[in-house]
């Protein structure tokens, strides 16, 4: 993959993880049950399509990726300037 491709992959995984936030964090004001970032990243990975790309790197797999990204996305550090 192309670092353009990794660019594009990160931005789509971002948006993806945006889109599972905002569903999530809206249950959860509608119903008072509290969530956990594992619960963005398997609402992320039960929407991804069978063919989208693994893009881990070592031990550093997709899951963790995404819940990285749910993190500095729910403390406002994604963000930052």
């Amino acid at each position: 993959m192309t670092v353009t491709a990794y660019e594009a992959l990160a931005v789509d995984m971002l948006r993806r993880t945006e889109t599972a936030i905002d569903t999530i964090a809206g249950l959860s004001v509608d119903t008072g049950i509290t969530f956990k970032i594992s619960d963005i990243v398997q609402r992320v990975e039960d929407e991804l399509p069978a063919d989208y790309p693994e893009s881990s790197t070592g031990d550093y797999t997709r899951r963790d990726m995404l819940a990285e990204m749910a993190r500095d996305l729910l403390s406002g550090e994604a963000y930052d300037e």
